[in-house]
């Protein structure tokens, strides 16, 4: 299986079709949260289609802003995908020149200014994680999350709180599994109860 990789930081490339100019943004993204930020973000109010796709693991999203369905926004995310990346997004922003591209012509300026933007990013691989549920009691909430948020490639994915204390999803790297059952260990003398989804297997 081959490594997935993601962007170090914001790139941009520019490009000028049939007099319509196109600017694709990318970045990596922490969450769908930090997605969503993203957007609102570098969304600009005076051109005439923001378009943008996004890919978080399993999760993406996409939109064709106004443009005609399928020409922007799953050509931009082929564009990721097609590059190999993840926990990335992509605007292209479009401003109308006067002259129609057509359905192919829409599809190629969308997929290819997010394309050429993707491979000039400087790109970094993504630690392959594991998905794991942490339970812990209220007492031990606030440690464990200052020294789990500290840990290099570890995520706190989401937070549910019950009566006693707090559940999360945490995404950890396969190779600090048993690092990360013996803090969580240490830290709460065996009360919380860090669990793995999936058996790690070499």
């Amino acid at each position: 299986m081959s490594i997935l990789h993601t962007p170090v930081s914001e790139s941009r490339a520019r490009q000028d079709i049939k007099k319509s100019r196109f600017l694709a943004i990318a970045d990596t993204i922490s969450s769908v949260e930090a997605a969503q930020a993203f957007v609102g973000l570098h969304a600009d109010p005076t051109a005439h289609h923001n378009c943008w796709a996004w890919r978080f693991g399993q999760s993406y999203r996409f939109t064709d802003d106004g443009e005609p369905s399928g020409t922007a926004g799953k050509p931009i995310l082929q564009a990721i995908d097609g590059q190999g990346l993840d926990r990335v997004v992509v605007m292209v922003t479009r401003w109308f020149g006067g002259v129609r591209l057509g359905t192919g012509g829409l599809i190629r300026a969308y997929g290819g200014t997010a394309a050429l933007c993707l491979h000039n990013a400087e790109k970094v691989p993504l630690l392959e994680t594991i998905p794991a549920t942490l339970t812990c009691q209220f007492g031990d909430l606030a440690l464990l999350q200052a020294r789990i948020g500290a840990q290099a490639g570890v995520e706190i994915q989401s937070t549910r709180f019950n009566d006693t204390g707090a559940q999360w999803s945490l995404a950890i790297p396969r190779d600090k599994v048993d690092t990360m059952s013996r803090l969580v260990n240490d830290l709460t003398h065996g009360r919380a109860d860090l669990r793995f989804d999936e058996l790690c297997r070499e």
